[in-house]
């Protein structure tokens, strides 16, 4: 180990007052591994899962395991929030991306210090040591193009939500969801372009008004990330279009799980975003600890994997339906 190294885990002093609020209990001073990671955005029900899984997974393999979320879906506080783990000297930085190029930068002078990068929901990310993913991009788009041709009868219009233009695995859904649909439901269209609003739940309600009074034929909103879903059913239930409009999405099931039972809320498939805090910290560590990954590794939470060295991509399907019948036991998971 180097002398860089031993500094960096000798003195994990947070740089600023948010790192240190969140971090004091993670940032000892021993030589086990620490390990930040920097979520989309804080105080979601989405994120709170993540960060659970990250505390318990770090409690269980005695690192030091803590997540930072910004209060706003901003690029600009990541970048913020990263800058601050350099300074603070973590081993391995997490980070869940709002804008995969401007993060490309910070990441590597996070790299250049030697500190391990990993990322989730960012399949072409750059500056990375590692990207995992739970759901492949094409089959986890498929899987609602497929779903929502089937509660539209394949036809009609509908409108999709991204959590934001420059989200890059956001986009990858849509652009699997939509190519699906043209191929085998011509009889339905999208309505504009791709709205940005599926990180806030208020915008994506506002949003959803909108295109509902500005279409008469809106069949169907297909929103990308966990608030999305959340605000276009509230938006439907305020217009009392239960049933005439269909809302699809990933959301939390404890968020959502009434407007799904009301029928508002038509479902979706997710992974556990607990799971991928526990894997941040099991990949983490691993790293850390001067582990290579290879293909037929059997790593917890991820199953045996077959990593893509050029593409720095780890990528296995675990789908989880979300519907009347499995929301209240993934909620009361604490999902």
């Amino acid at each position: 180990m180097n002398l860089s190294k031993l500094s960096r885990r000798a003195f994990k002093l947070a740089a600023t007052s948010t790192i240190m609020a969140l971090a004091s209990s993670a940032a000892i001073a021993d030589d086990n591994p620490t390990i930040g990671v920097v979520a989309k955005i804080g105080g979601i029900p989405w994120f709170n899962a993540m960060e659970s899984g990250i505390e318990e997974k770090a409690e269980e393999l005695g690192v030091n395991g803590f997540m930072v979320g910004p209060t706003s879906a901003d690029p600009a506080l990541q970048v913020r929030a990263i800058e601050d783990m350099i300074a603070q000297g973590v081993d391995v930085i997490g980070v869940v991306p709002n804008d995969a190029q401007v993060l490309e930068p910070v990441l590597a002078r996070a790299r250049e210090q030697g500190i391990i990068v990993l990322t989730h929901e960012s399949p072409d990310q750059q500056n990375v040591d590692w990207n995992f993913e739970l759901a492949s991009a094409q089959g986890f788009g498929e899987a609602y193009g497929e779903r929502l041709a089937e509660l539209m009868d394949g036809s009609g219009q509908y409108a999709v939500f991204v959590g934001g233009l420059s989200v890059p695995l956001h986009n990858a859904w849509a652009d699997a969801a939509i190519a699906y649909i043209e191929d085998n439901h011509p009889d339905m269209s999208v309505v504009g372009d791709r709205y940005g609003v599926a990180e806030d739940v208020d915008a994506s309600r506002r949003t959803a008004l909108d295109l509902m009074r500005a279409n008469d034929d809106l069949g169907g909103v297909l929103a990308f990330g966990s608030q999305g879903p959340i605000g276009a059913a509230r938006a439907v239930a305020e217009r009392r279009l239960s049933g005439d409009v269909v809302v699809l999405g990933p959301f939390s099931p404890g968020q959502g799980r009434r407007l799904l039972h009301d029928g508002v809320l038509s479902g979706g498939f997710m992974w556990n975003p607990k799971q991928a805090g526990e894997v941040f910290v099991t990949l983490g560590t691993l790293l850390a600890n001067g582990e290579t990954l290879e293909s037929g590794m059997e790593i917890e939470g991820l199953g045996v994997i077959d990593p893509d060295v050029e593409s720095r991509n780890i990528i296995v399907d675990q789908l989880i339906e979300i519907n009347s019948e499995t929301v209240d036991e993934l909620a009361a998971l604490g999902l």
